[in-house]
């Protein structure tokens, strides 16, 4: 297999993995564990795999330096703690469509951080893209419709998604420094360590409380998805297929991933697609996809170093 079909594989199974998220998680919490639960696992499960890892394949990598190690407690924070826990506590009170759509705002995030921490500059078309894309997430957050009555807190949720792609979109700028600078599993013991050092606090009462005994075989396969393929494979291919991806090829799946989530809610039977949110969809696709664009300069110039055709 080429790179190129491999970099194509791993970003689809990537959004494969999160798409089916969604709808998965929601089996799982709130009945059998509650949402910090989920995280403390997920993160200490991790936390467990890469460190041991980094010390089987760059044991004498250390991140040195002040800098540096406030970067990686900052990546930590951002990326893993807070964003691990706004998500699952907004997924347990929202819609998985809803949920979805308001990930993509991400990069509108990356590209508003990118301006303020690394001074690039913003164009006036990323400017209406930042405000296409809040305009559509606004009207999301605070539309009401059929559903109301399964998600009676569903504003709060789609609050807690909004915080949480923010938090991650600040991540991806924040570590970008540490990936080149250091062995990736390095950066990530460090920065699971820093998570698990915030989650456990919040979720060791639901993971000792939860009645393990009465979990039935797809629970624990749902969990076991969570921690293995959400987290560690994820967090992996991710890495691996960022050295290679182009910023277009990363677009393309910043949008596959909540077509693959509707697609898989509604088969499943956990959400349903209304016009109302295919139009703010519409919205935030739109200012996602201008914030996405390089000026035509950038691009000519980048053009010859991409390493990955679109």
């Amino acid at each position: 297999m080429k790179n190129s079909s491999r970099v194509h594989a791993a970003l689809f199974f990537v959004a494969l993995i999160y798409a089916a998220n969604y709808s998965l998680s929601k089996d799982v919490m709130p009945r059998y564990l509650g949402p910090f639960g989920i995280v403390t696992l997920r993160i200490v499960g991790a936390l467990l795999f890469f460190s041991l890892v980094s010390r089987l394949v760059a044991p004498q990598d250390k991140i040195i330096g002040r800098a540096d190690n406030l970067r990686a407690l900052a990546c930590g924070i951002c990326g893993i703690g807070v964003n691990q826990l706004l998500f699952f506590s907004g997924l347990n009170l929202t819609s998985p469509i809803s949920a979805s759509l308001l990930q993509t705002i991400a990069p509108i995030v990356v590209v508003i951080a990118s301006a303020v921490l690394l001074k690039e500059k913003i164009t006036w078309p990323r400017v209406a893209g930042i405000v296409l894309g809040m305009f559509g997430a606004a009207l999301l957050i605070l539309s009401r419709n059929v559903q109301a009555a399964s998600y009676p807190q569903a504003t709060l949720g789609n609050i807690y998604i909004l915080l949480n792609a923010t938090v991650f979109g600040l991540y991806l700028v924040l570590v970008q420094p540490l990936m080149r600078k250091y062995h990736a599993f390095t950066v990530l013991a460090r920065v699971f360590l820093v998570g698990a050092v915030i989650a456990v606090p919040f979720g060791w009462r639901e993971v000792l409380a939860a009645d393990y005994a009465r979990f039935p075989l797809y629970i624990w396969l749902e969990i076991g998805y969570m921690v293995v393929f959400l987290t560690i494979l994820a967090y992996l291919l991710n890495n691996w297929a960022l050295k290679y991806a182009s910023p277009a090829l990363l677009g393309v799946y910043i949008y596959l991933q909540p077509v693959l989530a509707v697609l898989i809610a509604v088969a499943l039977g956990r959400d349903h697609l209304t016009w109302g949110k295919a139009g703010q969809a519409l919205l935030i696709f739109g200012g996602v996809w201008l914030v996405s664009r390089k000026p035509k300069v950038a691009a000519l110039l980048a053009a010859p170093r991409a390493t990955v055709p679109d």
